[in-house]
């Protein structure tokens, strides 16, 4: 299933929060799930000298992306597709 990231704003003086939006974003995730749209989130990425923390969802497309984004109320700046790394295996 393809990942995307959730682009959203959060203040210095906000990092704190980010805690309880995962919180949010995993509960709204489970929901879809259980409404039949595999949603699930991985983690979130902050950077604070910019104020952008970006969240991480495995989904089938950004549209259930944002859509999960919007329902825990993170109010995404934009959804992109994004490609990860394989880990290597070790010998």
């Amino acid at each position: 299933m393809p990942s995307y990231l959730v682009e959203t704003y959060l203040a210095r003086g906000q990092a704190g929060e980010r805690l309880a939006r995962e919180r949010r974003a995993r509960s709204a995730a489970a929901e879809l799930t259980q409404d039949r749209t595999r949603v699930r989130f991985e983690r979130s990425i902050y950077v604070p000298e910019d104020e952008i923390c970006f969240f991480v969802f495995d989904a089938p497309s950004g549209r259930e992306a944002a859509l999960v984004a919007q329902r825990c109320g993170l109010d995404p700046i934009r959804v992109v597709e994004a490609v990860s790394s394989q880990k290597e295996e070790e010998s």
